[in-house]
């Protein structure tokens, strides 16, 4: 059988609803970025409904605990850090790093000490849920799922995001759409008249498609059919010392759960890089906080990033903007209809779908309300 047929296709013709899978908790997502968590202080933030409280112990190492304290179950990103250790702001309960609680300061310190016997440290409850963290690229990542998984899946670069040929900006916004909805819109570039604004008409051809069980690419280039170019499309291609459209190489990949955009222009480094993760927000996971970092190749002309700069920020926020909209639209759609109705059509679309399909996992239901 042919890979691509056996690998692709089968889920919509199936029926399967993508926006009912659940991200796999088996993989790292960026929860914060590593200035929002300062030494000494707690960051509380969400994966998919789970609350964690990130914190930077007095070493400087980040720390990762599940969001409650095992006592009253109040918020422990409430609290206030001591050494490595997070203690609740309410009756001061102290939890170590790997979520174990070590103190409950009015109980004694030995058993039969203190308020009564039988009261001590050596009957101290249980703690709460920690999480592997680490930091990439000035990312804050946790491993919501089975640790053992967590050090072979480590990321290791973002993109060109460390790459001192490049000028790089932070993406960061949240969406109220299913993170699915966010591959697909960056996946099909056959959507660029929703750009026609801000780029005029230009129509994507996709040249090849490769896929594989856990990832897939796919190949575009473009030319203009009507409508002019703005400045800060012109300042990305000045950078990249091309002008007008056409004849460049676009590879867009999905390499589960991760997505990124490159653009060749001439030589063998990508003159535009884009690195992206869809973090679900809440427990539906009908919303996400997209992390990302943008990278341009800088120019050999000296001082002309950094003059043009103003002009790509512009350009990128009005086509993210454009994309936001229409992406909450579609999650609208959905939930008006109750299911998904969607008539895909075009090839690579299917093989992310499909990739998408395999590697996500199904969302609890919800409880019935016993009324």
């Amino acid at each position: 059988m042919n890979i691509r047929a056996a690998l692709s296709g089968d889920i919509d013709r199936g029926h399967t609803d993508l926006r009912l899978m659940g991200a796999n908790p088996d993989y790292w997502y960026p929860l914060a970025w590593s200035s929002d968590v300062r030494r000494g202080k707690v960051f509380a933030c969400n994966f998919a409904g789970q609350p964690i409280a990130l914190y930077r112990g007095s070493s400087g190492a980040l720390h990762a605990l599940e969001d409650r304290c095992a006592h009253r179950q109040v918020p422990l990103s409430q609290g206030a850090v001591e050494g490595e250790t997070l203690r609740c702001g309410y009756h001061g309960w102290r939890y170590d790093c790997a979520g174990a609680c070590v103190d409950v300061p009015y109980l004694g310190q030995r058993m039969g000490q203190g308020v009564g016997q039988g009261m001590g440290q050596a009957r101290l409850p249980n703690g709460v849920r920690a999480y592997p963290v680490r930091e990439t690229d000035g990312m804050v990542f946790v491993f919501p799922g089975d640790p053992a998984l967590a050090q072979a899946r480590a990321p290791v670069a973002l993109g060109s995001k460390s790459d001192t040929a490049y000028k790089t900006r932070r993406l960061d916004r949240t969406i109220a759409c299913h993170y699915t909805f966010m591959h697909e819109n960056l996946f099909d570039m056959n959507h660029q008249f929703l750009h026609r604004s801000l780029m005029g008409q230009v129509k994507a051809s996709c040249l090849d498609r490769r896929i594989g069980e856990d990832w897939c690419e796919v190949d575009y280039t473009f030319t203009r059919k009507a409508g002019c170019s703005n400045m800060g499309e012109n300042a990305i291609r000045n950078m990249m010392g091309r002008k007008g459209a056409g004849g460049d190489l676009m590879t867009i990949r999905t390499s589960y759960p991760y997505q990124s955009l490159k653009v060749w222009v001439k030589g063998e480094e990508p003159a535009l890089d884009v690195w992206l993760c869809y973090t679900p927000m809440d427990a539906a996971q009908r919303s996400n906080r997209t992390f990302g970092y943008l990278s341009v190749r800088k120019s050999r002309i000296p001082g002309l990033t950094h003059l043009l700069w103003p002009l790509v920020t512009w350009f990128t926020e009005g086509i993210f903007a454009q994309d936001k909209r229409i992406v909450e639209l579609e999650q609208a759609a959905h939930d008006a209809q109750g299911c998904c109705h969607n008539n895909e059509v075009f090839p690579p679309v299917l093989d992310l779908r499909g990739v998408l399909a395999r590697c996500g996992v199904s969302l609890p239901l919800a409880p019935a309300l016993d009324l």
